[in-house]
């Protein structure tokens, strides 16, 4: 009998492994791991997988195509890094445009007098009686003006649940489109606002913008990103953030100069300028393979993958998706699924990494960073400028990430950025409380107020080049296929409940924690750090349709896992 070229010391048993396949068919991706038979010193002949990769595509034909090394190693696809998908992410990133511009214009509009003056009387009064015999900590403190800020995030969170639908459906290019047509729509009703409640209603509208490109453009990075630069384009949309963070800065220093009454009118009418620039690229996108696979356009998926890959040879790749798609149609219900026990080390990070995320405290800077350096005794212009600065640093920060995640990968980054943040925060916190004081009457010396602000810095920097942008790119590419545009669902919805839940009550927490409410932050980064150390798995360079080896590997995560190994006695027959 002619020798098989798929087990050592076997014969013809690809015709068994495939009969065993078709009645084991649930089992995914069963070759990726490899099995040994009988037991070393067993008179049975040992079974194991071949390591010659000539021999293991000659096995894999035998059994029907498409069998994976069953080494336990990633794949790597044919193909290379082509201007194509270089110049298409980074028109799909500029959907932080929107997000980074409305965090950085949020803050800046709230601490000019103007706008206080126009629809938040109470808290310009307040401002303006605020002297040294008054606790300074506490002059913002109004849950109306925290709605203005918070409401965008309660609306991103309910249109993430249907942006889920949507991608799906229609792909990541409809629900980029969708959510650039509501954020200019919100931004020209902000722009023209006569009350609260037309501030309100852009406001939310402006959430259902970003809930969709923050559901999309991530999944839409990640699936378009060859694997060798997956993190560093996935980060694109990061940097996009920081550049709108940075952008609605100067915009604000600039419109807080004019003294005509108009200035916030062109900040938050301005937000419709990266709307545009998103929506008009989405319509020269591309969708994305993953997508046009999915749903059933495979012949326009391989001439998409082609382009993006550079080569003609993409079949291999293509048939992943494939495989990964049809596994995905036998889940009739994402949402269940994502709470099955093989899926929980995903839900952990879905919920986990973006709660996190908030949790450093990003947004007492992000937000709410002039009304902060205007209550520690900087002046009007003095703290819109310092805004811009701290804005300039998390730029440059973020291009750090950028240079270094596909080098020395996503955990390392975490770590550093983690440790930066504590004495950071801690020392804000301590020079605060000594020499600005819990009762909120002290006043800091320009050089204290000045060193305050480099500690700001350096933690912005921090958080720019590991949570920042690690936040949105880890829990992008984990997902398999069946539950990916539920579990980005679920991101997505976790970040917009914290950072709703931190700009509810930030102010207020200022009010009463002082000082405090740095050190408390430092502990949540000491949490998230440790949670990082022993849960969060490296995923530099891993196709993203073979992510699952990754949590087979993990010394926690893997009892979650399928077990996929055949033993000895399923593929042994009589001679």
């Amino acid at each position: 009998m002619r020798p098989s070229p798929c087990f050592h010391g076997a014969s013809d048993l690809c015709l068994i492994f495939l009969d065993d396949q078709a009645k084991r068919r649930y089992k995914k991706e069963l070759s990726h791991q490899r099995y040994r038979g009988a037991q070393k010193g067993s008179r049975s002949k040992t079974l194991a997988f071949p390591r010659s990769p000539q021999r293991r595509r000659a096995c894999a034909e035998m059994a029907g195509g498409g069998l994976a090394p069953s080494n336990g190693d990633v794949k790597h696809y044919n193909g290379r890094v082509t201007s194509f998908v270089i110049v298409t992410c980074v028109i799909a990133a500029t959907g932080g445009l929107i997000f980074g511009y409305d965090i950085g214009v949020s803050g800046g509009v709230t601490s000019m007098d103007e706008f206080l003056e126009k629809f938040f009387p109470s808290v310009y009064q307040q401002e303006k009686t605020a002297s040294g015999s008054k606790n300074q900590w506490c002059q913002f403190d109004s849950q109306m003006l925290t709605s203005f800020t918070s409401s965008l995030y309660v609306a991103g969170l309910i249109s993430t649940y249907f942006a889920s639908m949507v991608t799906q459906a229609f792909g990541r290019k409809s629900s980029m489109l969708f959510g650039g047509a509501a954020f200019l729509l919100g931004s020209a009703i902000n722009g023209v606002a006569m009350n609260v409640a037309m501030l309100i209603i852009g406001r939310i509208l402006l959430g259902v913008g970003v809930g969709f490109a923050n559901q999309a453009v991530p999944l839409y990075l990640s699936e378009m990103a060859p694997p060798q630069l997956r993190g560093a384009l996935n980060m694109g949309f990061q940097m996009a953030t920081t550049i709108g963070i940075f952008v609605a800065g100067l915009v604000n220093y600039g419109t807080g100069k004019l003294h005509a009454g108009y200035g916030w009118r062109i900040s938050v009418a301005l937000a419709a300028v990266p709307a545009l620039i998103m929506t008009l690229g989405a319509i020269a996108l591309p969708d994305t393979p993953n997508s046009l696979v999915e749903r059933g356009l495979r012949d326009q998926a391989k001439a998409t993958l082609q382009k993006i890959r550079g080569t003609d040879d993409v079949e291999a790749e293509l048939q992943d998706m494939i495989k990964a798609s049809e596994e995905a149609k036998k889940v009739s219900d994402p949402w269940s699924s994502i709470l099955r026990p093989e899926h929980r080390p995903h839900l952990v990070m879905a919920i986990a990494i973006p709660m996190f995320q908030q949790l450093t405290g990003i947004n007492v800077i992000m937000f709410y960073a002039p009304v902060l350096f205007k209550t520690i005794g900087f002046g009007d212009s003095a703290s819109l400028m310092s805004a811009v600065i701290s804005g300039l640093v998390n730029v440059f920060a973020t291009t750090v990430s950028i240079a270094t995640v596909d080098k020395f990968g996503r955990r390392v980054l975490f770590l550093e950025g983690g440790i930066q943040m504590v004495v950071s925060q801690v020392a804000v916190g301590a020079i605060l409380g000594t020499f600005f004081g819990d009762a909120g009457t002290g006043k800091l010396s320009p050089g204290l107020a000045n060193l305050v602000l480099a500690l700001i810095c350096v933690y912005v920097a921090a958080f720019a080049w590991s949570w920042g942008p690690l936040g949105w790119l880890v829990p992008s590419e984990i997902f398999p296929l069946n539950i990916r545009s539920a579990g980005q669902s679920i991101v997505v919805g976790v970040n917009f409940f914290f950072t709703f839940v931190i700009a509810q009550l930030f102010l207020m927490a200022l009010c009463h924690l002082k000082s405090g409410l740095f050190h408390l932050f430092a502990a949540f980064v000491v949490v998230m750090t440790l949670f990082v150390v022993f849960l969060v798995p490296e995923t530099k360079g891993v196709p993203i349709e073979e992510m699952t080896l990754v949590w087979k590997k993990h010394w926690f995560w893997k009892k979650y896992m399928l077990d996929d190994r055949i033993t000895p006695s399923e593929h042994r027959r009589e001679d």
